[in-house]
């Protein structure tokens, strides 16, 4: 399973990833959580608190695999990159890829070129179950990766604002060849909040993530996010399972 993880900035893209990736852990599944967000807050979800050296800023590496100079290797080897330059935390091998991503699915500098490649592999090539969390924008991904993902997980909150942004994804993925978008409606507090997001959304989500009071607490001291609360865990097996149906 192959899932990118996309919504506006602050709606709880990364709290949703690691939660999704400690859930597959817990079911005896091989994961990999891609941090391809600006913001790099999943390392803080998955209770990472040692800084992460970012994919991005190993210039030696990059120079060697991808070129430099005005010499770009459009297809550059990193088949062992991902078992080589990962954290570990609670089960979950967790890669950070820093940010670059300038000029769009046009941009050819050396860092886009190893980054778009190491994001390939892993889509297309590797049998664990994959969680890529980005930005709002899907610009990372190209038109063999997008084919390659098999979910798109749109994340929203009980905010209009979020709701328009997943839409505008929704334009965005069709260009990239990814059809199958599934929604998540995170920080619901009660009944009136999921009426709200059922009115305004286009489809049944394919889940609802309870507002939590331990999940912001956790983000304020940088610890993991964490299951153990019954109804939570309820909320991510009813979207791991629907995100199983779907694509699986």
């Amino acid at each position: 399973m192959k899932v990118a993880v996309v919504g506006k900035g602050g709606v709880g893209k990364s709290t949703i990833s690691a939660l999704l990736a400690f859930y597959g852990v817990s079911r005896d599944r091989d994961v990999i959580a891609i941090d391809a967000d600006p913001d790099m807050n999943l390392s803080s979800c998955l209770g990472v608190r040692n800084d992460v050296t970012p994919l991005v800023e190993m210039e030696d590496l990059i120079a060697e695999r991808a070129g430099g100079g005005g010499l770009v290797r459009l297809n550059p080897k990193v088949k062992d990159i991902p078992d080589k330059f990962y954290v570990e935390k609670n089960g979950v091998k967790l890669m950070v890829f820093g940010t670059v991503w300038s000029g769009g699915g046009g941009c050819t500098c050396p860092e886009n070129a190893f980054l778009r490649q190491v994001l390939n592999h892993l889509v297309l090539d590797r049998d664990e179950i994959v969680l890529v969390d980005m930005e709002a924008g899907i610009e990372h991904l190209g038109r063999g990766t997008g084919e390659g993902v098999d979910a798109l997980l749109a994340v929203v909150e009980p905010d209009r604002r979020s709701i328009e942004t997943k839409l505008r994804i929704e334009d965005l993925a069709a260009d990239v060849g990814i059809d199958s978008i599934y929604t998540v409606c995170n920080k619901v507090r009660g009944a009136a909040d999921r009426e709200f997001l059922l009115e305004d959304l286009d489809e049944e989500p394919l889940g609802f993530i309870p507002y939590s009071e331990d999940i912001r607490r956790s983000s304020q001291s940088g610890e993991a996010v964490s299951l153990e609360r019954s109804s939570l865990r309820d909320s991510v097996k009813v979207l791991w399972s629907g995100l199983a149906r779907e694509v699986m």
